[in-house]
């Protein structure tokens, strides 16, 4: 079985080496975005399993990607987990009322990003 790829679209390089890394150990193929524009792009070209979206990012947000993303045929149904260095109950409710899979505040806990992405990728239940 292939591997699933996670789309990680995060304008901080080492929050994106360090999200790169865990999900990698955990055998995850993954592809990365610095800014809105390219997320996009990545998720229509590359059509990942999962996308981990920062809300703040240059060219135009994650808030505006995932609107975007959900506009696209091909990427309508992507799971994304917002993650933020500026959370609030108001952003929280507000992104999974439109249907994020997760929401997760920077600094993050490695083991609690894993098991939100395997949640949200269906294998939180698969014992291994």
């Amino acid at each position: 079985m292939p591997k699933k790829i996670i789309l990680i679209a995060d304008d901080e390089p080492n929050v994106v080496r360090l999200i790169a890394a865990r999900l990698k150990a955990n055998n995850y193929d993954v592809t990365t975005a610095f800014d809105a524009v390219f997320a996009v792009k990545k998720a229509r070209e590359e059509k990942p399993d999962l996308i981990i979206l920062d809300i703040r990012m240059p060219a135009g947000g994650g808030i505006n990607v995932f609107d975007n993303l959900r506009m696209i045929c091909e990427t309508m149904m992507i799971p994304v987990i917002f993650i933020t260095a500026h959370p609030s109950e108001e952003i929280e409710r507000r992104v999974m009322e439109m249907g994020a899979a997760a929401f997760i505040a920077k600094p993050f806990n490695p083991d609690e990003l894993l098991a939100k992405v395997k949640k949200a990728l269906g294998e939180d239940t698969v014992d291994k």
